[in-house]
């Protein structure tokens, strides 16, 4: 695209393309040029001036950074090397004396090798342009040179056309038209490629502009949207995402098209971009291709998606260094996403010029590009602003001058109005954005239209989104700014912090509007009633404003609250609940996924914290939103449970309606409820059975849920077995439910744990609980995987029989473990230190252990196994996975039921625990013996266990 002067490029010091041909031409004459043993030599001297040239290639992009100079100079590389594997079999293998007007052909670079630019990794598309009468040298010599460049391990795309081929395909497929467009002769015969350019020109070009554009773009949107039509993502696709390399390439080739250009620099001359604009395209271009290359010399393969393995390495290779709030690879990764937002300003920049351009030339055109059939008119309302076929536009060049509120309220009146925005307008405000200065951020106007705007009963995400991607959200409230385009390198944040609050805005926005009370069913009945709806949109655009400052988010981010709320126009009362919404908007999730629910203490605790219901009620739709917006497939129905059973818990406590009747009491009434739901049973049959559980069974299990269980363990006894199984799903909750009756064991959960990670089976949840004859009635809550129940079903039984395995000691389940991750996604680009902390504080029976590690499979196992050899009675576990760091609380007392209270003994459990944490992920090792059944009148059990993964 772009072309620096060859002195800048060094390109001898790649390969001297003299110099290759006399030592070609050498070995030809030694060998014989035809001979095998040539064809063998040749191809050793390719081979090793090909990976000469790429690594100084390499050299040199590590030491000038220049990312289109690397490019250019491996295109170069490449140039050479076709030319004179061309010319020497045209001149030594296949020489003909006196060819004639057959005995000619051109060889033409085309795609992105047509633009003189290729990365390392990078196809070879070469195009064989072949007279009309065609003769057997033509074949030899396409095959002789294709056979070698593939023999040196590149790969090569060819085609082999004559001009009236090349013509006729290009006129009906747009891939070939493309390709043809960056056509870029090589060698052979000069007068072929003329030719075919010439008639290109005319018999293709010509009078087919708009039909082109409107192609190229709907292939652009077609590829983002196969993305996730979003440019934060945080694996993003260098060549092919939003704000990549292949957007830029789209601009080219519209521009080579429409405005029949050799170079993007002559855009400026034709005033579609400024002098500025241009500049910021030559710095995006540049650094994206230093990515791209560094990423195909790093992984030794034409790799495109950055994926997290390597984002450390390129941001050491880039030079990036940490800084106090973000890493090394944070700041290239914010450099990153910046770069892509450059790439979308100038893609709109560029459509806006090219309309104008298009409605000079040919104002009666239609189609997707060319809109003005119909005149614009003004927007009601207002002077300054028209609506043109949808689109929102300014009436005037000085609208923004005349009054810069009309930045704000442009983007106001396209969500009033449900307008679309028009690409000169949009182009209009990024040259604008100097006018967001203090004096506008603090004008009570603007800051009311913007509140209006993100308060809207309509598409306020969308608006917020057009707002940053065109610069203004950054600037009116500098705050955001400073997240923009930030990322967390870690594998639970799929989206960049700027792009994850505008999704939060969004899911509250669709439980708002009712369009989530299947999803969302308390969100969305407690929505209706919220009184502050204000200060809960504010806190939910404004929770995660502070990420990358040392202080902590939540904390630093209320302070911002408190500062930009009066400006924003919210009372001291809104403020004050705006900033303690954001300073607790991550406790009722964690104590939902972290804590024993069960456990009083837990429930008593997050009540004195959040006080009133109305703190209640914004608390749980910011965590359902929060959640919702981190990424696809981390929001599920168990989270979606957890979140209600906390809320419900609470909301009696803060009503006062938390029963005061003794658990006693309690547990006799559950076992009579029981007893009566099983009035059909024989009384002897029916008084053996109510015999069987203790209190924790009968006040934690639904009377449903009783019942069943009743009937499971009437049938196994029946059937004489040691073992049994049951399977369930459930769809709401995406979860499958399997039922495990086995005789109890110390060890039982490090087992039953072992086998579902053997099973590849993510445990959301678990109650675990020991009958009165020594028996374990565990039920073990999975995430579900298939859309159909029958499967699913089918898969649950699969993984009962596997735990049934394991417990009786047919399976063995480090090595299925082994197996089942194998090939899978590593943690190994993340560190997380391990940390063990231990209270007595948060529960008043049991001594609380947090431990916070990478995962791993089997993870849980070794870690209930340990603390079993440790004398520690678990009495609930819940286990959380934030992408590829795990949380798991384990409420845990002595022997004789009592908290652990000796400091040598916690100093003891924290070295044990810390020990299994800082193992590798492929150091999980056996810690069971073969057969795992114990005897009857086993004594202390593991019981209710969450995981959520």
């Amino acid at each position: 695209m772009l072309k620096p002067a060859e002195d800048g490029l060094c390109l001898d010091q790649i390969l001297d393309p003299a110099a290759l041909r006399t030592t070609l031409d050498a070995l030809a004459a030694r060998h014989g040029g035809a001979s095998i043993e040539a064809r063998q030599a040749v191809l050793a001297e390719i081979k090793r001036v090909n990976h000469e040239g790429r690594e100084q290639a390499r050299a040199m992009l590590s030491q000038d950074g220049g990312g289109t100079l690397c490019a250019q100079r491996i295109c170069h590389l490449q140039d050479v090397i076709t030319k004179a594997l061309y010319d020497y079999a045209s001149v030594h293998v296949y020489r003909v004396e006196n060819p004639s007007t057959s005995e000619r052909m051109t060889v033409t670079a085309v795609g992105g090798y047509g633009r003189g630019t290729l990365a390392p990794g990078s196809d070879i598309d070469l195009l064989f342009v072949l007279p009309y009468k065609q003769t057997p040298w033509t074949e030899q010599v396409v095959e002789w040179t294709l056979y070698m460049l593939w023999d040196i391990g590149l790969k090569v795309g060819h085609a082999t056309r004559n001009v009236d081929e090349c013509i006729r395909l290009a006129r009906s497929d747009m891939t070939i038209r493309t390709s043809i467009l960056e056509a870029r002769f090589l060698c052979g015969e000069r007068t072929l490629f003329e030719d075919l350019g010439e008639r290109f020109d005319r018999e293709v070009v010509e009078g087919t502009g708009p039909e082109f554009i409107a192609a190229k773009l709907a292939e652009r949107d077609e590829r983002h949207r196969k993305a996730g039509d979003t440019r934060y993502l945080v694996e993003p696709n260098v060549k092919e995402g939003k704000g990549g390399l292949r957007d830029l390439n789209t601009l080219f080739w519209i521009s080579k098209y429409f405005y029949d250009i050799r170079d993007t620099r002559e855009l400026v001359g034709l005033g579609v971009l400024s002098r500025r604009e241009f500049n910021l395209f030559v710095k995006a271009e540049d650094f994206l291709w230093a990515v791209r290359c560094h990423m195909h010399f790093l992984t030794g393969k034409s790799e495109e998606r950055l994926s997290f393995d390597i984002q450390r390495d390129i941001a050491a290779a880039l030079g990036y260094q940490d800084h106090p709030g973000l890493s090394a690879v944070e700041r290239f990764m914010k450099h990153y996403f910046l770069v892509a937002k450059d790439v979308g300003d100038l893609t709109r920049i560029f459509c806006a010029g090219l309309e104008d351009q298009q409605a000079k030339q040919a104002p009666g055109l239609t189609g997707v590009i060319n809109r003005f059939a119909n005149r614009p008119r003004k927007v009601p309302g207002t002077l300054d602003f028209v609506e043109d076929k949808g689109r929102i536009n300014l009436a005037d060049a000085d609208v923004f001058k005349r009054d810069p509120v009309n930045i704000i309220r442009l983007f106001h009146l396209a969500d009033i109005r449900g307008l679309e925005f028009h690409p000169d307008a949009l182009k209009r405000v990024t040259r604008s954005l100097r006018m967001i200065n203090a004096e506008l951020r603090e004008n009570e106007e603007a800051n009311r239209l913007f509140m209006s705007i993100l308060t809207s009963r309509r598409q306020p995400a969308i608006i917020l989104r057009r707002m940053n991607e065109a610069g203004v959200l950054g600037r009116f409230i500098p705050e955001f700014g400073k997240i923009v385009a930030m990322m967390q390198f870690n594998m639970y944040h799929h989206y960049t912090v700027d792009e994850h609050l505008i999704r939060t805005v969004a899911a509250l926005s669709g439980i708002d509007k009712g369009e989530e009370e299947r999803e969302h069913p308390l969100a969305s009945k407690l929505m209706s009633g919220i009184e502050e709806r204000e200060a809960l949109y504010v806190a939910v655009f404004l929770h995660d404003i502070a990420k990358g400052r040392l202080e902590d988010h939540s904390i630093a981010g209320a302070k911002v609250a408190r500062k930009l709320c009066p400006r924003l126009g919210l009372s001291a009362n809104q403020t004050e609940l705006v900033a303690w919404l954001i300073s607790e908007h991550l406790t009722m999730s964690m104590v939902a996924q972290t804590r024993d629910l069960n456990d009083r203490k837990t429930i008593t605790d997050f009540a004195e914290n959040v006080r009133t219901l109305e703190r209640l009620k914004m608390l749980v739709i910011l965590s359902v939103c929060d959640i919702r917006a981190v990424g696809p497939g981390v929001w599920n129905g168990w989270k979606g449970q957890l979140l209600r059973t906390l809320y419900y818990e609470t909301e009696l406590m803060l009503s006062g309606g938390f029963s005061e009747v003794s658990r006693k009491e309690r547990a006799a009434h559950a076992r009579a409820a029981l007893g009566d739901a099983l009035s059909d049973w024989s009384e002897t049959d029916r008084a053996a059975y109510l015999k069987l559980h203790y209190e924790p069974y009968l006040l934690a299990v639904p009377i449903e849920e009783q019942v069943r269980h009743a009937e499971f363990i009437r049938e196994t006894d029946k059937a004489k077995k040691q073992l049994a199984t049951m399977v369930r799903t459930h769809a709401f909750h995406a979860i499958t439910e399997i039922t495990l009756l086995s005789p109890d064991h110390p060890r039982l959960l490090s087992v039953v744990t072992g086998a579902c990670a053997a099973a590849g089976a993510n445990i959301a949840d678990a109650q675990v609980f020991t009958t009165s004859d020594g028996r374990a009635l565990d039920t073990i809550l999975i995430n579900r995987e298939l859309p159909d129940d029958a499967d699913e079903l089918r898969r649950g039984a699969s993984i009962g029989r596997m735990i049934e395995d394991v417990l009786a000691g047919r399976a063995h389940f480090p090595e299925v473990i082994a197996r089942k991750t194998r090939g899978k996604r590593k943690t190994r680009p993340f560190v997380v230190k391990p940390q063990v902390t231990i209270s007595n504080t948060l529960s008043n029976k049991f001594t609380v252990i947090e431990i916070e590690c990478l995962d791993r499979p089997g993870l849980l196992s070794e870690v209930a196994s340990v603390l079993s050899d440790l004398s520690l009675d678990i009495a609930s576990a819940h286990i959380t996975t934030f992408g590829e760091k795990v949380v798991d609380t384990f409420y845990v007392r002595d022997l004789v039921g009592l908290k652990i209270t000796s400091e040598n003994r916690q100093t003891n459990i924290v070295a044990r625990l810390k020990a299994v944490l800082a193992r590798e992920e492929d150091e999980v090792r056996d810690k069971m013996p073969s057969g795992m059944i114990a005897p009857h009148g086993s004594s202390r059990r593991n019981r209710p266990v969450a995981r959520e993964g």
